[in-house]
């Protein structure tokens, strides 16, 4: 059990994509729609003598599935006055979106992150952090945390990878739900 995870080489494949808060001109961006993502493992959080740990349980490839998250009802007019989006953009078109809240502690909320399935693995979702990051230091933040589904590995190794540590597991929040079984691994990112 080791909570170190090896950075990606960043730069040279997202010098196309800029990263920018969206504005009215740009509103629709904020429905940036959901696509499909593999479920091919679980993080296996630990906390023992005050450091979290975890393994990676990677899934027979008979129970490797995929899933897809409803769409948002994102709303730019009726949400900007207390969240942030930004927009990851080639050209004029979005191919990523981070949304962000203001919380009631130190920390702010990375709400969701979603980057377009064509552009995955090319360091857009890292952009967006970095931009999230900027957000949170101009706020006065000490730092940014987030919410992954622990079946999510692909989404929590990202995580891990950007930098965000564990700190703490919700084993609870789906209890009684179609999605009983799984859990929320919060993962948090100092300045």
């Amino acid at each position: 059990m080791d909570q170190k995870v090896s950075r990606p080489a960043s730069g040279m494949q997202t010098r196309d994509i800029e990263v920018q808060r969206i504005d009215e001109a740009h509103a629709g961006d904020v429905r940036l729609p959901n696509e499909p993502f593999p479920l091919w493992g679980r993080l296996r959080p630990a906390y023992e003598n005050g450091v979290w740990r975890f393994d990676a349980e990677r899934f027979p490839a008979e129970q490797v599935s995929e899933m897809c998250f409803p769409d948002e009802p994102y709303d730019f007019h009726t949400m900007c006055a207390d969240t942030v989006f930004l927009g990851a953009y080639t050209g004029e078109t979005c191919v990523g979106l981070a949304v962000l809240r203001d919380a009631t502690f130190r920390y702010f909320y990375l709400y969701d992150l979603k980057v377009c399935r064509a552009q995955r693995g090319q360091g857009v979702g890292l952009r967006l952090i970095e931009g999230a990051k900027r957000e949170a230091a101009a706020r006065g933040y000490r730092g940014v945390y987030t919410v992954a589904q622990d079946n999510n590995l692909s989404a929590c190794l990202f995580y891990l990878r950007a930098g965000f540590r564990i700190g703490g597991l919700d084993t609870e929040v789906y209890r009684g739900t179609k999605q009983e079984g799984k859990a929320d691994v919060l993962f948090y990112l100092d300045l």
